[in-house]
Formats: structure tokens, C-alpha cells, sequence
């Protein structure tokens, strides 16, 4: 059996590339459009976890996405799938929040988990909560890297 890898990209950008202008949170702040292939054939939902490690703060969390339906393989420029629940970023809002750094070029790690069960949280859950759900679920992870400039 000739099993796909799982994986996570994006026509706005490619591994280790610049995000486009338009993504970020302080320009017009749409999602990138993302692509997901290679699911494992037993996943019961996704969660995407959009983050920045190179925040002064510490990890500053810009989207959170749990229970995406598995038949999910791409998620528009600007949209959040039907299915998914959101959690709050650490923008305080449900939606995503585009790069904005303060100073410097930071990585943005966009994270997608195959999970073998659906999670049970409610929209507003925490990076903290969606860690825990999570746990002891997850069959694969993918990861895609941009990069961005403070402007």
C-alpha cells in the first residue's frame, strides 16, 4: 500500500517563504489558502494551530481550528471550513489573525493534526484546551513555515 505523506501548503506561499502582504494581521488579514493532502485513511477530523515562536511574549497563537471535516482538503483565502470549530487566537478574536510583528522577521508554523476522534470542545476553546484534547489522537502531524518582515 502505497500511503501519500501528509502535508500542508499553501499557493500564497511556499516553505520557508515570505507570507504575502495581504495576510497580515495589520494589511487586510485573510487566512492564506491552505492545501491538505495525504490524510490518513483512518482520521476522523483535523485541527490546524497556527503559531509565532519568535514573538517577544512568547508563542503567540493566530489561529486555532478544531474538528475540520477529514473530507476537507483545502481551506480558501479568508475562509474557515463550515465543520470546524474555532478558538480564540491571542488576538482575543475567533478568526485568524494575521503576522505582525512587532520588530525583526518572525516564523509563523501553520500545524495541521489528523486525529483519530472528534474532539470535544466548544467555540472560544484555548490553545491550552485544544493541547489537551488532542492528546493520545493525534495520527499524523504536517507543518508548513512562512516567514514575516515587521513593516
Amino acid at each position: 500500500m502505497n500511503q501519500t505523506e501528509f502535508r500542508i501548503t499553501s499557493t500564497a506561499f511556499a516553505q520557508g517563504a515570505p507570507i504575502p502582504d495581504r495576510h497580515a494581521y495589520r494589511k487586510q488579514n485573510l487566512s492564506p489558502p491552505l492545501e491538505i493532502a495525504g490524510l490518513p485513511a483512518n482520521a476522523k477530523c483535523l485541527a490546524l494551530i497556527v503559531d509565532d515562536p519568535d514573538a517577544p511574549v512568547g508563542t503567540w497563537v493566530h489561529w486555532l481550528l478544531a474538528n475540520i471535516a477529514p473530507a476537507i482538503k483545502s481551506i480558501p483565502e479568508g475562509t474557515t471550513p463550515p465543520s470546524a470549530i474555532r478558538g480564540k487566537n491571542d488576538f482575543g478574536t475567533l478568526n485568524w489573525g494575521g503576522p505582525a510583528p512587532p520588530s525583526g522577521t518572525h516564523r509563523y508554523f501553520f500545524r495541521i493534526y489528523a486525529l483519530d476522534a472528534q474532539l470535544q470542545l466548544k467555540e472560544g476553546f484555548s490553545r491550552k484546551d485544544l493541547d489537551a484534547a488532542m492528546k493520545g489522537h493525534v495520527l499524523a502531524t504536517a507543518e508548513l513555515m512562512g516567514t514575516y518582515a515587521a513593516r
